[in-house]
């Protein structure tokens, strides 16, 4: 058997990826020196007694059973094939509650030998913790709150908690989402809330609740909407603009812009500290729109830096006059109010509806958000789980970034 040496590539629970911070042993498995077993350890860096250690083996071309072994499991773990061929073998145990602090050896046995080792930390256990949102902060009416129990510890029992207050319009089932961020805790209970957008300012007092109905933990919520004076208070405001059914938003022109009667146009709106909760209410209206347009979130723009903008299609009634027509949009809860004027010429002809019709670009839904550590659209994710919330939480958290530097510019 010829021993080799390759770093192990080490992906923390938080996401965060460590290359080459740790060798593995591995052996040639083909006695001519040309093959190479690898060994991928998730979470091999401070786990708490109780989470969860995602193991993959990768090469291994024994017919027999993966099997993987260390002090911090109560058994030998089997590992399961997968991939093609089954050449990869993967599970993903987890850290036994009796543990000590300290670091590990993890060995990986194939065929009756050891094919790949490497080591694991176990941190101490800490108490259970619950959190509504980020430690001081400030919420705004319509802002979306991320809570979080983490409850991994020796003796924990019970899946089903509730967070209830004054400030909710109803009670909150907080879960746990194996597929999320914090798969590697199972005992990580999750749950994204928004405020009401008419809660009125005051220290809330959120109750998270046990199945049993009895009270588990509080915390504190602080609301306060925007005064005269904050940068978010009416915001910082661009439009309505429009754009052809098949242009891009770039182009968009806030005078001029002509459509016939039966066409179709886009309207687009920027704010660069938009309102709490417009994602869901934001529309613009006008007397030549067969109806009030609904404006979406533009999700592209979610990491370039630009203030957000939003936009939506409008189909301009059949029949109109030609005329000059105004569009509103109405934001910040009434406070601002802005109109557009909409240039609309004789009524369009049916092939060239139908090509406007086929053309008109897809708009992006609006995104809920965040990580549970930080505010409504701060959540620690939570597992925004899934990817559809990863595109989601990255529209959201920007908008939170670009209200909270708002706040300090002002």
């Amino acid at each position: 058997m010829h021993w080799t040496r390759t770093a192990v590539v080490v992906v923390a629970g938080t996401g965060a990826v460590w290359a080459g911070g740790v060798p593995s042993a591995v052996a040639d498995g083909s006695g001519d020196g040309s093959h190479e077993v690898h060994l991928l350890v998730n979470g091999a860096f401070g786990n708490r007694p109780g989470e969860l250690i995602d193991i993959e083996v990768q090469g291994v071309r024994d017919r027999g059973a993966v099997t993987v072994t260390s002090p911090v499991f109560r058994h030998r773990v089997p590992l399961a094939p997968h991939g093609p061929g089954g050449r990869a073998h993967h599970a993903r145990p987890a850290v036994a509650t009796t543990v000590k602090p300290g670091t590990y050896p993890l060995t990986v046995h194939a065929g009756g030998r050891v094919v790949a080792e490497d080591r694991v930390e176990v941190r101490a256990p800490r108490p259970a913790e619950f959190r509504a949102g980020a430690p001081d902060d400030v919420l705004r009416p319509g802002e979306r709150l991320g809570l979080s129990f983490d409850d991994l510890r020796p003796g924990a029992t019970g899946d089903v908690f509730t967070a209830a207050s004054p400030a909710f319009r109803s009670k909150v089932r907080l879960t746990h989402d194996p597929a999320g961020p914090h798969w590697n805790n199972p005992r990580m209970f999750t749950a994204l809330v928004a405020l009401p957008p008419d809660v009125k300012d005051g220290t809330y007092k959120v109750t998270l609740t046990g199945s049993d109905g009895r009270p588990v933990k509080e915390r504190p919520l602080v609301v306060r909407a925007a005064r005269p004076g904050d940068s978010d208070y009416v915001g910082r405001v661009r439009g309505p603009a429009f754009f052809t059914a098949q242009g891009r938003p770039e182009a968009a022109r806030a005078h001029g812009h002509k459509v016939a009667a039966g066409g179709k146009v886009n309207v687009l709106w920027r704010d660069s500290s938009p309102d709490p909760g417009e994602e869901e209410r934001l529309t613009a209206t006008s007397p030549a729109f067969e109806r009030p347009v609904p404006l979406r979130r533009d999700v592209s723009k979610a990491g370039d830096g630009d203030a957000p903008r939003y936009y939506g299609p409008a189909r301009v009634r059949s029949g109109l006059a030609a005329g000059r027509y105004p569009v509103t949009v109405i934001s910040h809860h009434g406070r601002v109010k802005r109109t557009g004027h909409l240039v609309v010429t004789g009524a369009a002809s049916a092939s060239s509806a139908s090509t406007r019709s086929s053309s008109v670009p897809s708009v992006p839904s609006a995104s809920p958000v965040s990580s549970a550590s930080g505010g409504p659209d701060r959540t620690m994710l939570i597992a925004a789980g899934g990817a559809g919330l990863a595109a989601a939480t990255a529209a959201a958290a920007t908008a939170a970034v670009l209200r909270r530097r708002g706040r300090r510019d002002g």
